[in-house]
């Protein structure tokens, strides 16, 4: 792993539904495709031609993944795609999705976004019961309990299974003659509804960007709460789940999404350069230049610069061909990792007092060594802005982030933090100022910020949270 992905909050996953398509496996590639980014360990299609599922999942890459021939044997007019960054479940194949099972009422596949907090116990249970689990991945809980459902007809299923599970889920189920698509009824992970109208096809992906790329007109959020039923009698939706306040993940703006998506109602590009523009009224300093750490400070670092009028130059370079993992060289080479990925531009930053945007500061490793190679290019001085709070505790609504004793901002002060990476000034956006980009300031209610503030809206079952594969910190949780 490169040092700069360690010290990074991982992308959770992205998922895709198509029904109605000649060619729905191809837009499900296509649409993974362009949401790579929200997980690159393993992905994988389903498709149905009616009589029978066909899948085909594999670890790495989409492109690596998928070739024409494979996609061709994907055939029929509806699918489902997922890619995984592992939140829960190692990365083996075995835990790739989308997961494929044989029950009752026949073929079911099924591609899941989120974190399931009461996974363990749930799956304690239901192996008490009978059940035998193929994988690690909390996703299968949830097919168990499809499959051990008293209910009938497959949406009935799935809405008594969902009723059990806690925590976050933006999932999408594939039958012979059925798409589903369900949102938990926080919402605390993005999922939205399109529609390419001369084919009379649905889709349904995390975020818009996979829109564009396929050509399809975004119609509107899956709210939080709805499940849609999309087959060949059209799309019906209905609200069967519990009725609370959203709780959707500010982080999702900050880092995870990609630039050009709609998030939430609102484009992602668009919320960073106001919070850029925010941190620059919080915490202005004199400088000669603004750059960003690429690519998610980008936007920020822009409204930084025009909030202050401090010129805005690209001082750091990103390598956009390194994949996620790389032959270490021997210690002697220090740096290496993150100059692999980052590299500093001399004639920008020589002399000259520098202010570097980034999105988060998770460990403190990397800043520490971005820091380091500004000044062995020449920076007179270097002023570590970053577009969110200190982040103090883990998430635990499908988020691979370290545990609490990892996480700086959680025992050290930020003076202390400015020390530790050798910045001349460090300063964050406060806890008010994340929420910059909101007309309604009360409206900041509606968002996850655990990671920021300690305040979970779900909780999370010590019993079962400290032994999911040691990835939860008991000692973390509070619930409100």
């Amino acid at each position: 792993m490169f040092a700069s992905d360690e010290d990074r909050f991982h992308e959770e996953c992205g998922v895709v539904g198509v029904f109605g398509h000649p060619e729905a496996a191809n837009l499900a590639y296509l649409a993974l495709y362009a949401l790579q980014h929200r997980g690159q360990e393993s992905a994988g299609i389903v498709s149905s031609r009616g009589d029978a599922l066909i899948s085909h999942r594999g670890l790495g890459l989409v492109a690596d993944i998928f070739h024409p021939e494979m996609i061709r044997r994907l055939e029929g007019t509806s699918a489902i795609g997922h890619n995984r960054y592992a939140t829960h479940g190692e990365t083996v194949l075995k835990n790739a999705q989308p997961l494929v099972v044989e029950y009752a009422g026949g073929p079911l596949a099924v591609a899941h976004n989120g974190n399931l907090v009461n996974a363990v116990e749930l799956r304690a249970e239901l192996e008490r019961r009978g059940s035998i689990f193929q994988s690690n991945s909390d996703t299968e809980v949830v097919i168990h309990l499809i499959a051990q459902s008293e209910k009938g007809p497959l949406l009935d299923r799935v809405v008594d299974a969902l009723k059990h599970v806690r925590g976050a889920y933006s999932i999408v189920f594939l039958a012979r003659d059925q798409l589903i698509a369900v949102r938990d009824p926080y919402g605390f992970r993005p999922l939205v509804l399109g529609r390419i109208r001369d084919k009379g096809t649905y889709v349904v992906v995390s975020e818009t960007c996979a829109l564009d790329l396929i050509n399809a007109e975004y119609v509107r959020e899956v709210e939080p709460g709805e499940v849609i039923v999309i087959d060949d009698s059209g799309m019906r939706s209905m609200k069967p789940l519990e009725v609370v306040e959203p709780r959707r993940c500010v982080f999702e703006y900050v880092y995870f999404a990609r630039p050009d998506s709609q998030v939430f109602g609102r484009t992602v590009y668009n919320v960073r350069r106001e919070l850029g523009r925010q941190l620059a009224r919080e915490s202005l300093v004199d400088a000669d230049v603004v750059t960003p750490v690429p690519d998610s400070g980008v936007p920020a670092a822009l409204g930084y610069a025009q909030q202050s009028g401090i010129p805005y130059e690209l001082g750091l370079i990103r390598n956009h061909y390194v994949g996620r993992t790389f032959i270490e060289p021997s210690d002697s080479i220090r740096h290496f990792g993150v100059r692999v990925k980052l590299n500093a531009v001399s004639e920008v930053l020589r002399g000259k007092r520098v202010v570097v945007v980034d999105d988060s500061l998770v460990r403190g490793t990397t800043s520490k060594k971005i820091v380091t190679m500004m000044r062995n290019a020449g920076a007179a001085e270097v002023h570590m802005r970053i577009c969110s709070p200190p982040t103090i505790r883990p998430c635990y609504y499908g988020v691979d982030t370290p545990t609490t004793s990892e996480l700086v901002g959680a025992s050290k002060s930020v003076e202390e933090i400015r020390q530790a990476i050798g910045a001349d000034t460090l300063s964050y956006l406060s806890d008010e100022g994340l929420y910059a980009f909101e007309d309604q300031p009360e409206n900041k209610s509606t968002y996850c910020d655990a990671c920021f503030t300690n305040r979970y809206p779900v909780a999370v079952d010590e019993s079962a949270e400290t032994r999911q594969l040691g990835l939860f910190d008991a000692a973390a949780i509070r619930t409100p």
